[in-house]
C-alpha cells in the first residue's frame, strides 16, 4: 500500500495511491506500507532512487542500515511493535530523505505511526519540511517507548511484591504460582529487551541524522535532533536499569522456588526420622522368633503400640526444640 501526505493549510492530508499512481508534485512524505514490487518501482522512478528490498532492510550490519546515495540518507531503524501482546516485536522501517519529500518503507504498523499519524491530521505542524516529519515520527516513537518502559515497571514492581509478600498458615498454599511468576518476569525481559535493541537503533539513526547537511541547515532542527538524542540516551539508561531489575528478579524468584523446595525437602525428612523408631519396633515384634516374651504377654499389643507412639513423639519433640520444624 501506498500512502501520499501533502501539506495544505499547514496540515497533513492523506491521499491512498492506487497502483501504478504517480505521486503528485508537492508530496511531503511517502509512506509504502508491506509495498509490492510495482509500488517501490512507481516512487524509485518518481524520485530517482532505489528503494531497499525486505532483505536488504533487515541486514544487520551499520553500513547496510545507515548509508549515503547520491546525497540522499538512507536510514533503517528497528521500531517496537506488539509491544502490548505476549510476543513483542521489532521491526526494521527506512526512512529515506529526499529533496522535498520523506519516504519511509515498512512491513508492519507499530501503533507509534498512528498515533503520529492520527495527531497530524488534527493539528497544526510546527513545519511541514520532511526533516520535521522524520523528527516527528521519532518523537512519537520515543514517546511510545518511554509509555511501554513505564508499564514494564509497573508490572516488575507488581512481580516484587508478591515474592517478596509475607504469607504463612492457610494462605501458603494459596500464595503463588511461581511458575507464572517466572513466565511474567520472562516476558517483562522480553519486551525490555526488545525495546533496548530498538533505542540502540534510533540512537543510531539520529546520530547520522544529524551528520548530514540537510539536518544542519536549520538550526530548529538542531535543536529537536539534540533533544531525540537526550531522550533515547535517558530512555536507554532507564531500559538497563530496568533489565538489571529483571535479573535480580529472576534471581530472587528462583531463590524463593529453591527455599519452598527446602522446606518440603525437610517436611518429608522429618516425617521419615520421626516414623524410623516405630518401623524399627513394628520390625522386631515381626519377627519369627519362638521365645519372645511379649508375644504371650496379655498387655504385649497396647505395649508396642505405645512405645511406637512415643518413640514417633519423641524425635518431633526434640526437633522442635531445636527449632527445626
Amino acid at each position: 500500500m501506498l500512502k501520499g501526505y501533502r501539506v495544505q493549510e499547514n496540515k497533513l492530508l492523506v491521499e491512498e495511491l492506487g497502483a501504478g499512481a504517480i505521486p503528485a508534485a508537492g508530496t511531503t512524505w511517502l509512506d509504502l506500507v508491506d509495498p509490492t514490487l510495482e509500488e517501490r518501482t512507481v516512487v524509485a522512478d518518481a524520485l530517482g532512487i532505489e528503494v531497499p528490498t525486505r532483505e536488504e532492510m533487515y541486514e544487520i550490519e551499520v553500513s547496510s542500515r545507515l548509508y549515503m546515495e547520491e546525497d540522499v540518507p538512507f536510514m533503517t531503524a528497528l521500531i517496537l511493535f506488539h509491544a502490548d501482546t505476549p510476543q513483542p516485536e521489532t521491526t526494521p522501517i527506512t526512512f529515506i530523505l529526499t529533496n522535498g519529500c520523506l519516504v519511509t518503507v515498512r512491513y508492519a504498523e507499530p501503533a507509534s505511526f498512528r498515533t503520529f499519524i492520527a495527531q497530524i491530521g488534527r493539528r497544526p505542524l510546527r513545519a511541514s519540511t520532511p526533516e520535521h516529519i522524520i523528527c516527528g515520527l521519532l518523537e512519537a516513537v520515543t514517546e511510545r517507548i518511554a509509555d511501554i518502559l513505564e508499564r514494564a515497571a509497573g508490572d516488575l514492581d507488581a512481580v516484587s511484591r508478591e515474592v517478596f509478600s509475607e504469607t504463612n498458615g492457610a494462605h501458603r498454599r494459596k500464595r503463588r504460582d511461581l511458575t507464572e511468576v517466572l513466565r511474567r518476569i520472562g516476558r517483562s525481559g522480553d519486551l525490555i529487551s526488545k525495546t533496548r535493541e530498538s533505542l540502540v537503533s534510533i540512537t543510531r539513526l539520529i546520530t547520522f541524522l544529524s551528520a548530514t547537511s540537510k539536518a544542519n541547515a536549520r538550526k530548529g532542527l538542531r535543536v529537536q535532533l539534540k533533544t531525540l538524542a537526550r531522550d533515547t540516551v535517558s530512555l536507554s539508561d532507564h531500559a538497563a536499569f530496568e533489565a538489571n531489575n529483571v535479573n535480580f528478579l529472576l534471581q530472587a524468584t528462583l531463590g524463593v522456588i529453591n527455599i519452598e523446595q527446602n522446606a518440603i525437602i525437610k517436611t518429608f525428612t522429618v516425617a521419615a526420622v520421626a516414623f524410623m523408631p516405630p518401623t524399627l519396633i513394628a520390625s522386631i515384634y515381626g519377627m519369627n522368633f519362638d521365645v519372645m516374651p511379649e508375644l504371650k504377654w496379655p498387655l504385649g499389643y497396647a505395649f508396642a503400640l505405645g512405645v511406637m507412639v512415643l518413640s514417633a513423639i519423641l524425635p518431633l519433640l526434640y526437633f522442635k526444640r531445636k527449632g527445626w520444624l
